[in-house]
């Protein structure tokens, strides 16, 4: 793959945000949905999950009410529930929601990193567990999530410890780079959301996928490279970039006047 730089020798890990990155649309909403459609919660119920959803992904904040409201989210609707059960139904739900939605150039390039020997983990804010059952579908070394409480094979509703956002996912991912001896320096991250810039800022190789406005003027001003599959890639291809090239532009203007 073009810009690969390979050192048999020294081991690397390719990291992958899910959400908009490996699939088009949120696999906590799919989760969400599949549950629901199998009866384990009310409408009521979905709608305030739903609500809580869209604020956090849509606020794109650190703030601490907001967090704290998705994570109760997050966690709420596999509360009191056995953990083989979930596990069954999670196969369901990857079937029916996630397979269906998955994007195949990214695809594609979690499997040119793993034909060159690197391990692929994906990094995501969704329930591990699934994050991991989805990993395993696809081939991949594995995935680091957030963690469900479990207490005697029930899922609690509670957290083991915090929504795996932001500066949390450079902090998972600093772990496991530790404890696999492997220099981060040498590894890649892919994600679609400026969000994530603490991941993409961990690693040497940062790539953006179906990039949003902010994270492909931060891609173009650093010269990261840029992956867009979506329908309307033609139309990123050709005005995407001009609007990226004048912000970035902007951009460097204006640190240069605070020098």
């Amino acid at each position: 793959m073009k810009g690969f730089r390979y050192c048999p020798h020294m081991p690397r890990i390719a990291f992958f945000d899910v959400d908009n990155t490996i699939t088009r649309g949120s696999t906590l909403y799919f989760l969400g949905r599949g549950m629901y459609n199998r009866g384990f919660f009310t409408k009521r119920d979905i709608g305030a999950w739903v609500l809580a959803n869209i604020r956090f992904r849509m606020t794109g904040t650190e703030k601490e009410d907001v967090i704290l409201r998705f994570q109760k989210a997050a966690t709420d609707f596999i509360g009191g529930h056995d953990v083989k059960e979930i596990r069954i139904i999670g196969e369901e739900i990857y079937n029916e929601f996630v397979s269906p939605a998955i994007w195949k150039g990214t695809i594609e390039l979690a499997q040119e990193h793993l034909a060159k020997g690197d391990e692929v983990w994906l990094v995501t804010a969704s329930p591990e567990d699934f994050a991991n059952l989805i990993a395993e579908r696809l081939g991949f070394t594995g995935a680091l999530g957030t963690k469900a409480e479990i207490v005697n094979g029930k899922y609690t509703g509670n957290l083991n410890g915090k929504l795996l956002h932001g500066k949390e996912k450079a902090v998972a991912i600093n772990e496991l780079a530790k404890q696999r001896g492997i220099d981060l320096k040498e590894c890649y991250a892919y994600s679609d959301s400026y969000n994530d810039l603490p991941l993409l800022s961990e690693v040497g190789n940062p790539r953006a996928i179906n990039p949003d406005a902010k994270l492909r003027i931060m891609a173009f001003s650093q010269g990261w490279p840029v992956h867009d599959f979506r329908r309307l890639r033609w139309l990123n291809r050709y005005i995407g970039p001009v609007v990226s090239r004048f912000a970035g532009f902007w951009v460097y203007l204006t640190a240069r006047k605070k020098r």
